[in-house]
């Protein structure tokens, strides 16, 4: 269903932009977001660092991709943050888009929340610590789409080198390869997954609420020569080259707050984590990424 939403004009794909919501619902056009090592010298300092072979891509202009974003789940009736809890939009033309769209973002944000008890327990923490937090987050599934027969030279730059803002991000396998991601070690790895398997990535709300003791994922997307391989092999059998990644991001309630839980308030790192609500803590990356206008 992506796949045909993406394929079609952007004149029509506009109707759906919200950039007064800060795109968090509805379509984000490509030539939009920024990966914000563009504006961060200390991140384009890491690049630099990084050793031969694991070195990311240093992004010089915003991504050449779209995303969709349909929110999940009820949200609350008061918040502080109206733009972050917006109603949904609806494209015209796909009947099925709702029941598409629901079915597969509540089981991929089951497990998240499955994910994230089992988190807390394995760090020691109550069962609930974290979904108690999540409940009625601002949960999106945001397919993504790049446009492999427009960009398709190794080297593009799909998604540049960044972390998830979010608590949890979670996918499933696209059809064509790029994703790379960095380990603590600083290694940088292509992500393969496996037939049947989701991909979950830390987001930095994670980060902030374990004190630094798990850290934001570092990724991202690119074309490679699997990506065009795999990119002739659609032609030939006169599928879409449209690249999509059916992404969840599960969130913190927009008006809990965010900082580091239970023993993690005394970890050596948590005074560079102080509290912060994490609906502010969303709108200040959002800026940062030029999807909300400061």
């Amino acid at each position: 269903m992506m796949e045909r939403y993406f394929s079609q004009e952007a004149q029509v794909k506009f109707q759906d932009a919200r950039p007064e919501l800060h795109y968090q619902v509805g379509v984000t056009p490509e030539g939009i977001e920024e990966p914000r090592c563009i504006m961060d010298p200390a991140c384009l300092e890491t690049i630099k660092g990084q050793p031969a072979g694991h070195r990311a891509t240093a992004p010089t202009g915003p991504d050449p991709k779209w995303r969709f974003m349909w929110r999940l789940g009820r949200r609350p009736d008061v918040t502080q943050f109206h733009e972050l809890n917006a109603a949904p939009v609806l494209p015209a033309g796909f009947p099925d888009w709702e029941h598409v769209m629901e079915t597969w973002g509540a089981k991929m944000l089951d497990a998240l929340f499955t994910v994230a008890e089992m988190a807390a327990i394995g760090f020691g923490l109550e069962k609930h610590a974290i979904t108690d937090l999540m409940h009625m987050g601002p949960h999106l599934l945001g397919p993504t789409g790049a446009d492999l027969s427009l960009h398709g030279s190794v080297g593009t730059l799909y998604s540049g080198y960044h972390y998830d803002l979010n608590l949890l991000t979670i996918h499933g396998k696209s059809r064509f390869p790029g994703l790379f991601v960095w380990l603590r070690d600083g290694r940088r790895i292509p992500v393969r997954i496996p037939e049947g398997c989701l991909f979950i990535q830390a987001g930095k709300q994670l980060e902030w609420l374990t004190g630094g003791h798990v850290q934001a994922g570092m990724h991202e997307v690119i074309c490679t020569e699997g990506t065009q391989a795999a990119v002739r092999t659609a032609r030939a059998e006169q599928r879409s080259t449209w690249r999509i990644s059916s992404t969840v991001f599960g969130h913190v309630q927009s008006d809990q707050i965010l900082r580091p839980l239970g023993h993690f308030a005394q970890a050596p790192a948590a005074a560079s984590y102080p509290p912060i609500a994490a609906g502010t803590f969303v709108q200040h990356e959002l800026e940062a990424i030029n999807l909300k206008k400061a």
